[in-house]
C-alpha cells in the first residue's frame, strides 16, 4: 500500500510512490512513502487558521475531556495497532510500552489538565506581585497559547508513543499539530492517525500527518511555532541552525541519542539485592526494544573490584535471551527495526572495539527463531568491557542504538562521577545502591548532566519503574549531547507550547483578565449571603465582610481543652511573654480559622455542599485576649466540574483584627452545587 498524509483535513497520496518500507521480521515490503506534491506552507496556514482557533476557543477542562476521549476511542482499537506492531520488530512487551504507554499518557495529561489548570484559557503563573505601596498597581504572569504549530518530527523507534506523548501536551495547551514520523516505522504512525480522525474528537486543523520528507515545512514557521524533534544528535543540530528557525527565532526542543549510564554503588557487592537490581534492570534495557530506546543503559559504571562478576552474571543472563519473530510468545527480543540499523550498529561496535573488548556476544552469528536472521533486521546482544575508562574516548562518545552495552570500572566514587560526566549529557542515569550518602554524593555530582535519575534499591524495586521509562508526570530531555530540551514533566510539557507573559495594571483589569480575583480589586456584595448562591449564579469578587468576634480567655482555655494543644504561648503568661515574637497569651492560630468560619459560614442546607480544604494558610500576626477580628470573604476563582452538578469555588479569605490589621489570610476551598443539582437535592 501507499501510506497517505493528512493534510487540511484530506488524506492526501504522494505524486509517487518513493522509498518502499520494508517488514522488520521479513524484509518483506509493507508501504512506499512519499509525501511529494504536498503544500507545506497551506498545511500551515491552515492550522493557525483552522487548527489554532478551534483549540483556542475551548477551555483547559475541554481540551482535557477531549484528551480522554480521544484515549478510551485508541484503547479499543488497539488490536489492529498491535498486530501491526509485529513488523517493526517489536514483542508483544515492546508493544505495550509504545501502544499502551502513548495511550496512558493521553489519559494522564487529561487528568492533570482537569486537577492542575482552570476551567479557563488563561493559566495564571503564580502569585500576584505587589509592585506599588498602595497595591493599585501590580504584576501577575500568564501563559496564553501560542497562535502558530507544533511541528512534531519523531523517531523510529517509538511510532506510537513518541507522538501522543508530544501530542497530548500540545492539544492541552491548545495548539494544532503536525506529526512528522520517521520514515522506517511510519505505517504504524499512520494507522493510529487513521483511527484518530475517524474518531472525529479533534476540532479541524488540531492534527496534520506527514508520511515522507518535510520538504521547506521548516522555511514557513515563525515565532509563534514550535518544533519539537527526537532523533539524533546529527540531525537535531542540523534542523536547529536551519536558516529560517535561526532568523525566526522558533522555538526548537530536541531530545537526542544519549549514552545513559547505570552506576553500581560501592556497597553494592555480588550477592546485595542492589547487585541483583542493576542486573535485572542491565539485561531489560539491553533487551528491551532490542536496545532502540533513547532512554537504553550504555554505559555500566561498577566498581572495578565488583566488575569481573558483574560481567559474568550479565553474560550467564544475556545468553538465555531467545531472539526471533516477535509474533511469537516465545520470543524475548525482537528485531531492530531495520537491515540499515543493524549495518548502523554493527559499525558503532567496530568503533567502540578499538578501545575495549566484546565480552559477551557475536555481531555475525547468532541462532534466531521462527524467522530468517538474514531477511530480517535480527541482532543478538553485545556486551563490552573497557578496562581504562578514564582515558577512553568511544565509550563516551559512540552509541551503538542497539542491544550493546559496555562496563566501565572506577577505582573511587570520584572516578565513577567523572565518568558519568564523560557522557556529556544524559537523557536518565540510574543508581543502585543501599547507602544514602553515596545516593546524595552521585546524584549532587552527576544531576546537572542528567534530565532524570533513578534510585534503586531494596526498598523501592518492587514499585519502581525502573531505569528506561519516561513518564508523563516528569521531564524527559537532559542537557548537551542530550539534546539541551524537555518534554513531558507534567504541567511543564504543556507550558512549551505557550507563551508566558507578564501583566501590569490595576488589580480590577487584571481580575477582569485573568478571571481569578486579586487583593485590591473590586467587590461586589450580593443581596444575599453568597453561601446561598448557586455555581451560576456566584461571580468571582462576590464578598461578604462579617461582624466582630472578641477574642478571649476562655474561648483560649476551652479551644486547648478541647484540641488537646496546651502549647505555653496559649496557657501560661510568663513564658509567653519570653517569646519574642508574643507579649503575652496568644489565641491558637487554629482557633482563629475555627472561630472565622463560625464568622462566614451560613448554616441552613444550602449550594454549598462541603469544604475540602485550606490553601496558603498564613498567621500574620499574634491574636491576643480581648482583640476582636472580623473576615473579609471574596470569591477568587470558580472552576465548574463537567457532568457532577457541581464546581469549586476558591475563597480568598483574610482575617483581620480590630485596628484592620491582618492576622490571617488563606484560601477556602468548596464545593458548590449548581441549580440543576441544588433542586435534585431539594426535591429528595
Amino acid at each position: 500500500m501507499r501510506l497517505e498524509s493528512f493534510a487540511e483535513g484530506q488524506w492526501v497520496a504522494g505524486r509517487d510512490d518513493g522509498p518502499v518500507l520494508l517488514s522488520a521480521v521479513n524484509g518483506e515490503p509493507i508501504a512506499s512513502i512519499s509525501s511529494h506534491g504536498l503544500n507545506f506552507a497551506d498545511m500551515v496556514a491552515y492550522a493557525r487558521r483552522v487548527g489554532g482557533p478551534g483549540l483556542r476557543k475551548m477551555t483547559f477542562h475541554q481540551r482535557a475531556a477531549m484528551l480522554k476521549a480521544l484515549a478510551k476511542g485508541l484503547m479499543e482499537n488497539k488490536k489492529a495497532f498491535y498486530a501491526l506492531s509485529t513488523s517493526t520488530g517489536a514483542t508483544r512487551a515492546d508493544s505495550w510500552v509504545d501502544i499502551d504507554g502513548g495511550i496512558s499518557t493521553l489519559f494522564v495529561y487529561s487528568g492533570k489538565g482537569r486537577r492542575e489548570l482552570p476551567d479557563d484559557q488563561v493559566y495564571i503563573d503564580g502569585p500576584p506581585e505587589i509592585i506599588s505601596r498602595n497595591g493599585t498597581f501590580v504584576g501577575q504572569h500568564i501563559f496564553v497559547p501560542l497562535r502558530g504549530v507544533a511541528v512534531h518530527i519523531n523517531a523510529f523507534n517509538f511510532p506510537c508513543w513518541g507522538m501522543l506523548e508530544k501530542l497530548a501536551p500540545t492539544l492541552l495547551a491548545g495548539m494544532p499539530a503536525i506529526v512528522k514520523p520517521a520514515s522506517s516505522t511510519a505505517y504504524l504512525t499512520e494507522l493510529m492517525v487513521r483511527s484518530i480522525v475517524d474518531l472525529d474528537i479533534l476540532p479541524a486543523g488540531a492534527l496534520q500527518l506527514i508520511c515522507g520528507s518535510t520538504g521547506d515545512l521548516l522555511s514557513q514557521l515563525d515565532c509563534q511555532d514550535v518544533v519539537a524533534f527526537t532523533g539524533s544528535k546529527t540531525t537535531g543540530d542540523k534542523l536547529r541552525q536551519h536558516p529560517n528557525i535561526l532568523a525566526q527565532s522558533v522555538r526548537f526542543t530536541a531530545e537526542t541519542d544519549s549514552l545513559n549510564c547505570a552506576i553500581l554503588g560501592p556497597d553494592a557487592v555480588a550477592g546485595t539485592a542492589e547487585f541483583d537490581l542493576c542486573v535485572d534492570e542491565i539485561v531489560k534495557e539491553i533487551t528491551s526494544k532490542a536496545g532502540q530506546k533513547c532512554t537504553a543503559i550504555r554505559r555500566i559504571i561498577a566498581p572495578r573490584e565488583s566488575s569481573a562478576e558483574l560481567v559474568s552474571e550479565l553474560a550467564k543472563r544475556l545468553s538465555c535471551i531467545r531472539l526471533g519473530n516477535p509474533a511469537s510468545k516465545e520470543i524475548d527480543m525482537g528485531a531492530l527495526a531495520s537491515l540499515a540499523q543493524r549495518e548502523e550498529v554493527r559499525s558503532r561496535i567496530s568503533e567502540l572495539v578499538a578501545e575495549g573488548e566484546i565480552v559477551y556476544g557475536d555481531t555475525e552469528h547468532f541462532d534466531v527463531i521462527d524467522a530468517d536472521a538474514e531477511k530480517g533486521a535480527f541482532f543478538a546482544p553485545v556486551l563490552l568491557h573497557c578496562d581504562r575508562p578514564m582515558t577512553a574516548a568511544a565509550p563516551h562518545r559512540v552509541e551503538a542504538f542497539g542491544p550493546v552495552a559496555t562496563v566501565l570500572p572506577y577505582n573511587d566514587l570520584g572516578e565513577a562521577e567523572e565518568l558519568a560526566r564523560k557522557g556529556e549529557g544524559s537523557l536518565a542515569g540510574s543508581i543502585y545502591t543501599y547507602d544514602d550518602d553515596v545516593a546524595r554524593r552521585l546524584v549532587l555530582a552527576i544531576a546537572p548532566y542528567h534530565g532524570r535519575l533513578v534510585l534503586i534499591n531494596r526498598d523501592c524495586a518492587e514499585e519502581s519503574t525502573g531505569h528506561g521509562s519516561p513518564l508523563p508526570h516528569l521531564v524527559h530531555g537532559g542537557p548537551g549531547r542530550a539534546g539541551g530540551g524537555e518534554e513531558l514533566g507534567g504541567i511543564r510539557g504543556v507550558m512549551h507550547y505557550m507563551q508566558r507573559t507578564a501583566l501590569q495594571g490595576t488589580p480590577s483589569m487584571l481580575t477582569e483578565t485573568t478571571h481569578q480575583w486579586i487583593r485590591g480589586a473590586r467587590e461586589a456584595g450580593p443581596a444575599q449571603h453568597p453561601f446561598r448562591l448557586t455555581f451560576e449564579e456566584i461571580e468571582i469578587g462576590h464578598t461578604l465582610h462579617t461582624k466582630e468576634r472578641e477574642i478571649t480567655i476562655e474561648d483560649i482555655e476551652r479551644f486547648a481543652e478541647l484540641s488537646g494543644d496546651h502549647f505555653y504561648a496559649h496557657m501560661n503568661e510568663d513564658d509567653a511573654a519570653r517569646n519574642p515574637f508574643f507579649d503575652g497569651r496568644v489565641a491558637h492560630g487554629y482557633f482563629l480559622v475555627s472561630a472565622a468560619a463560625g464568622l462566614f459560614v451560613d448554616a441552613p442546607l444550602g449550594p454549598v455542599l462541603a469544604n475540602y480544604g485550606l490553601d496558603n494558610l498564613r498567621f500574620a500576626k499574634p491574636v491576643n485576649p480581648g482583640d476582636r477580628i472580623k473576615v473579609r470573604l471574596t470569591c477568587k476563582q470558580k472552576t465548574y466540574r463537567e457532568g457532577l452538578g457541581y464546581g469549586e469555588v476558591c475563597w480568598d479569605t483574610d482575617v483581620t483584627n480590630q485596628d484592620g490589621d491582618s492576622v490571617a489570610a488563606y484560601d477556602v476551598l468548596t464545593m458548590v452545587a449548581t441549580a440543576e443539582k441544588m433542586q435534585e437535592i431539594l426535591g429528595a
